[in-house]
């Protein structure tokens, strides 16, 4: 009874270890050596870290302020190289030309808002309803300019990059027409009315 059960449960593994040896190993994996021993390990670890940690993390911290002072440069200049991640690539530098290049309702929301909750606090019922109206006409004019400038978009960025990805570019795009001119980062590179 107990010898029956044994060889139906060894077949099975025999078949799992005969699978496994099929598959080819990735040579990036770590095993295919044997586990270190335990001080040898700590031996290891122990010579991975820096000496003297607090030189350690002051490089660092110098390294990164460095580094966020090249990327500020890049946002103000355009400059190619230091940009953010989501701002690199021809794609995205087309689409911050085309957006640039246009006037946008959406980059006068932020002023319009402003003055629109001025207005509101203006305890008149009559302003309340003006206030009301100005408010949907607002979002009313931005959401149709956001739709045609996203649709218009689109088709520029088939036609120019047929074959470049172009994942989460009109999103880039529309969020940028939310800002205003003067403060978009990294900085316009083209005036109003020009071609991208």
């Amino acid at each position: 009874m107990f010898r029956s059960r044994a060889n139906t449960e060894k077949a099975p593994t025999d078949k799992v270890t005969a699978d496994l040896s099929k598959q080819p190993r990735d040579p990036q994996a770590p095993k295919g050596r044997p586990t270190p021993k335990r001080s040898e390990a700590q031996s290891q670890r122990r010579r991975a870290a820096p000496a003297d940690r607090k030189a350690a993390m002051k490089r660092q911290r110098e390294a990164r302020r460095a580094d966020l002072a090249r990327q500020r440069e890049a946002l103000a200049s355009g400059d190619e190289r230091f940009l953010p991640v989501r701002d690199k690539g021809p794609v995205r530098r087309f689409v911050r030309d085309y957006v640039d290049s246009r006037f946008c309702v959406a980059e006068w929301f932020l002023p319009l808002a402003v003055i629109i909750l001025v207005l509101s606090v203006i305890q008149v019922p009559n302003m309340q309803a003006i206030v009301m109206m100005l408010w949907l006409g607002v979002i009313v004019l931005i959401i149709i300019d956001s739709i045609g400038l996203g649709l218009r978009l689109k088709k520029q960025l088939r036609e120019r990059f047929p074959d470049t990805p172009k994942r989460g570019a009109v999103a880039y795009g529309l969020m940028r027409t939310l800002q205003m001119r003067r403060l978009r980062l990294p900085k316009p590179q083209v005036k109003r009315g020009e071609r991208p």
